[in-house]
């Protein structure tokens, strides 16, 4: 059973004032900008160019600067940024012990797919230029993020980089052309994603205006996954999305890739993101701190 804490964050989602159509982008910018929270007191932010990609290193205090976890943003391609997600990726960075290098890679419509796949390689490549490890880089990301997160580590595959030394994926839009039933058996579960799908199909078409939107880097789950690295993937019971991790976990398996497949009760879209309340968070976050401190060998194991 879930913590009382989680009914009042469903309570406090489904209180808030929904716009009676999906609102235009600029719009979801901003509103998501409005609710972000600052990172805690200890975390050292620094605005960075990445290869040419908007980027900030994000410290908690005493990290091990030779390793990085590459962080993706949600917001379903078309919203979303470093400031959204800044305190998020402070308490990944305290979680795992590591520098996180979060991006703001570029944005639907105006920069269709794969504008966002480029720019997480060329971020990753930023990394390894300084002089980082690939085995001691773990990239990772939410919703939109966590589907690029596969996406990334399939182009890196693919254009015959490095790879990382795993991958987290949190509540992962991992198909974007919409197939997964949980879409409409969970909607009435998921109040971070309350709209009956409008908004994500309207992302999805922005992503992807033209082809098919199962193109394997667009819809990671209809990619070839063989030879990617161990990933996380962690997701929640009451998630419209909750299909996109367990197919996306179980196509990984059947591809040969190790998976870690985290399921918490009750939970909603990336429930992550209330760890200042919510202990399921803070426990999800340290399961994600322990899986990259074991993959990038933290403590001197390699």
């Amino acid at each position: 059973m879930a913590s009382p804490q989680a009914a009042k964050i469903i309570s406090m989602l489904r209180s808030q004032p929904r716009p009676s159509s999906a609102p235009a982008y600029e719009q979801s910018r901003r509103g998501m900008e409005s609710f972000a929270r600052g990172a805690d007191a200890d975390v050292i932010c620094t605005a960075v160019d990445a290869n040419g990609v908007p980027a900030e290193w994000v410290d908690g205090p005493g990290v091990d600067g030779a390793r990085v976890i590459l962080y993706l943003h949600g917001g379903g391609y078309t919203a979303g940024s470093i400031v959204t997600h800044r305190q998020l990726a402070g308490w990944l960075s305290k979680a795992a012990g590591t520098r996180v290098l979060i991006i703001d890679y570029r944005l639907a419509p105006e920069h269709p797919h794969p504008a966002a796949v480029d720019d997480a390689v060329a971020a990753y490549q930023f990394l390894l230029a300084q002089g980082i490890a690939p085995g001691h880089v773990v990239i990772a990301g939410d919703s939109a993020g966590g589907g690029l997160t596969a996406a990334a580590l399939i182009a890196i595959r693919d254009r015959g980089i490095a790879l990382p030394a795993g991958g987290v994926m949190i509540s992962a839009w991992t198909d974007i052309s919409g197939s997964g039933e949980s879409l409409n058996t969970r909607a009435s579960l998921d109040p971070m994603i309350s709209d009956g799908g409008v908004g994500l199909r309207r992302s999805a078409r922005a992503y992807q205006p033209e082809g098919p939107l199962t193109a394997p880097t667009a819809s990671p789950l209809f990619a070839d996954l063989a030879g990617l690295p161990p990933l996380l993937i962690q997701v929640g019971t009451h998630e419209v999305l909750f299909d996109d991790s367990t197919r996306f976990d179980a196509a990984a398996r059947a591809a040969g890739v190790e998976t870690t497949l985290e399921v918490w009760n009750e939970m909603v879209h990336v429930f992550h993101v209330f760890a200042w309340m919510l202990p399921e968070a803070r426990e999800a976050i340290e399961s994600f701190g322990a899986f990259v401190k074991e993959r990038t060998g933290a403590g001197g194991a390699e």
